[in-house]
């Protein structure tokens, strides 16, 4: 271990058990494995010292405190729907789960908010919203993640082209720093520019800056009526070219998605799910939220003849709860289409301008090919946020795996910064990505990250070697 943590003792255990509860703690080869992993295995499995699940913002702050003081790293874990290996123990020491504080508080009608504590579903926030007539937009493909894990990531969705990131939704964050200290960012307020806005600095910062224990979130008027089309072409680069047509319409799309006929394929073979378009080889899939059914009929009109006059073979309205939802089931279900349908999974999440998704996607075939590797592009037309995702044969070795995912992926990443995109869109730096990180932002943005990291936790326990990794022993 590069970091002098220290190892915890019985004298620690004991201590553990004095602030929540020995029920809810775990110790060591007893920890289920499901618990120190996210949905991505390949960015590594690593056992806590101790699992516990805590209760309130007091447990949490005894914790840090202790932790604090002994030194001790700390990991915070939500859901664990996450895909970059960032709620994983990489340095050992105490895994705490937030689970157990969801609760859901009241909606304030006035301020059109709503606060929860971060074990809250993503789910039920939505519907505690949709239940007192309003809506909270942010839409990423997990929900059963946690609210917690939804603001630390900054999650997106399919939503975000007409609605933003969970950032534009965030008015509030109550928040245990790592030395234990309960902090408040920001308040209930629309606008604010007092001091320096440390609130969308924590937004996003996976875990490592501090342990959220409360959030408040805005919310918006309910859209009285949606629909989906589906817009099927002969290409994927004819697909891609209508994004900026779509684009231009006067009414604001909801989401815009491209799927290729190959995904698609792969969910209806593993998953039963049934995609309602059976022509071409890519489609463009295009939602609309309205006030009223005239504003929804004329934004479907006039995407469908514009799509129809730059070559769709067809488009297909899903205008009822269940036929846009069999649309939407396919695409929800990609992740676990390919886990279905491979050893294992590798992905590269990045985004690009919306200009350069086809030739990202026709490259990236081209390198994954390279290597020997199946690749099924897919994602979020609207915002240049592509899944890339390298699908592992039965008949690779880990060795062959490993080789052929770490030169594909230099690749992937050196053809997303020369397009003019980014490392990652919505799923983060995490453990999977640190080493490409540096290559996209430089050496001056790394030191003022781990400026940053050190201003909150000058220890380094809170969630260590995620986003930024230290020469640990210069801090000892």
């Amino acid at each position: 271990m590069p970091f002098p943590y220290k190892k915890l003792t019985e004298d620690d255990i004991a201590a553990i058990y004095a602030i929540t509860d020995k029920d809810r703690v775990i110790l060591g080869d007893d920890i289920p494995s499901e618990y120190y992993h996210d949905e991505m295995p390949e960015y590594g499995i690593f056992r806590p010292d101790l699992y516990v699940e805590v209760l309130n913002k007091e447990e949490i702050s005894e914790i840090m405190k202790y932790a604090y003081r002994e030194n001790i790293p700390v990991t915070v874990r939500g859901a664990g729907t996450g895909l970059s290996g960032g709620a994983t123990c990489k340095y050992g020491g105490i895994m705490m789960s937030v689970m157990r504080m969801n609760k859901i508080f009241p909606i304030d009608f006035k301020n059109q908010t709503i606060t929860c504590q971060p074990g809250a579903f993503l789910v039920d926030v939505q519907a505690a919203a949709a239940a007192g007539g309003l809506f909270y937009p942010p839409d990423p493909g997990e929900k059963t993640a946690s609210i917690g894990g939804n603001v630390i990531t900054n999650a997106g969705g399919m939503k975000a082209v007409r609605y933003g990131l969970t950032r534009d939704f965030v008015r509030c964050i109550e928040a245990v720093m790592p030395d234990g200290s309960i902090m408040q960012f920001s308040s209930n307020v629309v606008k604010n520019t007092t001091g320096y806005d440390i609130k969308d600095l924590i937004i996003g910062s996976e875990g490592t800056l501090c342990v959220l224990t409360e959030v408040t979130l805005k919310l918006i008027p309910k859209p009285t009526c949606s629909c989906t089309l589906v817009m099927p072409f002969r290409s994927l680069e004819e697909c891609a070219d209508m994004v900026p047509q779509v684009l231009a319409l006067p009414f604001v799309p909801t989401a815009i998605e491209f799927l290729e006929r190959e995904l698609i394929d792969i969910v209806e073979k593993t998953l039963h799910k049934m995609f309602p378009v059976k022509e071409g080889e890519a489609a463009l899939i295009v939602m609309y939220d309205a006030s009223t059914k005239m504003e929804l009929d004329e934004a479907v009109r006039l995407a469908a003849e514009s799509a129809l006059a730059h070559g769709a073979l067809d488009v297909a309205i899903a205008d009822t709860a269940e036929r846009a939802g069999s649309v939407w089931a396919v695409r929800g279900a990609i992740l676990e289409g390919m886990k279905a349908d491979s050893v294992s999974q590798e992905e590269c999440d990045v985004v690009v301008p919306r200009s350069e998704i086809a030739e990202y996607v026709k490259q990236a075939k081209k390198i994954a090919s390279s290597y020997g590797l199946r690749v099924e592009p897919c994602g979020h037309c609207g915002d240049g946020n592509i899944h890339t995702e390298l699908l592992r044969g039965k008949d690779q070795t880990d060795e062959e795996w490993h080789s052929a995912t770490q030169g594909a992926l230099k690749e992937l990443y050196a053809l997303s910064k020369r397009l003019g995109g980014q490392m990652s869109g919505e799923h983060g730096t995490g453990n999977g990505r640190i080493e490409y990180l540096k290559e996209f932002v430089g050496d001056r943005m790394i030191s003022l990250y781990k400026a940053v990291k050190l201003a909150f936790d000058d220890k380094l326990i809170l969630n260590p070697g995620k986003i930024i990794e230290f020469n640990y022993t210069s801090y000892t």
